[in-house]
């Protein structure tokens, strides 16, 4: 894509630090669903907007693209994660699961 520049590297830096991972640089895409930002020319694209989520939950990630036909009134693309979810189930364990209502009393 290019060259990372001194912002760059203190991104970088940060995200080491905070245990955090880039999600669009971790998915074999096309560098034109990597391009995040076109130059006026529209010839040199440049990856400068990132998803940036913890190691914790990285495997819920699927993919990360950008959306180039999204308008959004800026020479930037439309970033786009698409994650899976799994929610839990609440179970309630105890007393309170298997308490019966006093029919005696209506």
């Amino acid at each position: 894509m290019g060259e990372r520049n001194e912002n760059g590297e203190r991104s970088a830096n940060l995200h080491v630090f905070s245990k955090a991972v880039i999600g669009g640089t971790i998915f074999p895409n096309k560098h034109i669903h990597k391009t995040t930002r076109v130059s006026r020319d529209h010839t040199t694209g440049n990856q400068t907007d990132h998803i940036c989520i913890t190691k914790k939950i990285r495997r819920t990630m699927e993919d990360v693209r950008t959306r180039r036909g999204a308008e959004i009134a800026s020479d930037h693309h439309l970033d786009v994660a698409k994650m899976k979810l799994k929610l839990k189930k609440h179970w309630t364990f105890g007393e309170t699961a298997l308490q019966r209502f006093n029919t005696a009393f209506l």
